[in-house]
């Protein structure tokens, strides 16, 4: 027989919660307006929260906070984020400085008998899980940036001069036409050199 007038105590905010404002968690109950992530504070249900010890979180937040660290994890194809999480705790790593490379160990043999292609940016190994390969070399993930401003590339952004991979904006910069005209319509350009 229920007991009239209580129910079961708020996860969040320890208040009785009763039966037609209850959202369960977990084995827990918690209000419906208390249902947030503790991060963001943004409404919860059955297909975004994701716990953790007994905290409850956005599956975005979750993995700014506990999830992989990294180029590509977190966000999926096609987003762009600049939050690190800074306000959830995590330490911004710091940005490796340029440091161009002329190593290019592509053969078969160094792959199969003890070698791994080497990262034409850093020059350390570059093994399957984390190799893209652009302009023809082997590259790690996190290394595959602009080597002008650093921003990360993709192969329909990429453009190559010298062994060097670009963003096709500073490419344009850099490597361009330059001269009265250009992007006006007909009028003499002259090649950089």
């Amino acid at each position: 027989m229920p007991v009239w007038g209580g129910g079961n105590k708020c996860g969040a905010c320890a208040r009785t919660v009763y039966h037609a404002e209850e959202v369960q968690c977990d084995g827990r109950s918690f209000h419906r307006c208390c249902f947030l992530c503790m991060v963001c504070r943004k409404n919860l249900d059955s297909t975004t929260v994701a716990i953790h010890d007994e905290e409850i979180y956005c599956k975005s937040c979750y993995g700014k906070k506990y999830g992989p660290k990294g180029y590509g994890y977190g966000q999926g194809a096609g987003t762009l984020n600049m939050d690190r999480g800074e306000r959830l705790g995590i330490k911004p790593e710091s940005v490796q400085p340029h440091r161009p490379t002329t190593n290019p160990n592509t053969s078969k043999f160094a792959q199969k008998f003890g070698g791994a292609e080497k990262c034409s940016r850093c020059g350390d190994s570059v093994y399957a899980a984390e190799k893209i390969i652009g302009a023809g070399k082997p590259w790690h993930k996190n290394c595959f940036r602009c080597a002008k401003c650093g921003k990360s590339l993709e192969s329909t952004t990429l453009t190559e001069k010298e062994g060097e991979i670009y963003c096709k904006g500073c490419y344009a910069k850099n490597f361009g036409p330059k001269g009265f005209g250009y992007g006006q319509g007909a009028g003499a350009l002259v090649h950089a050199q």
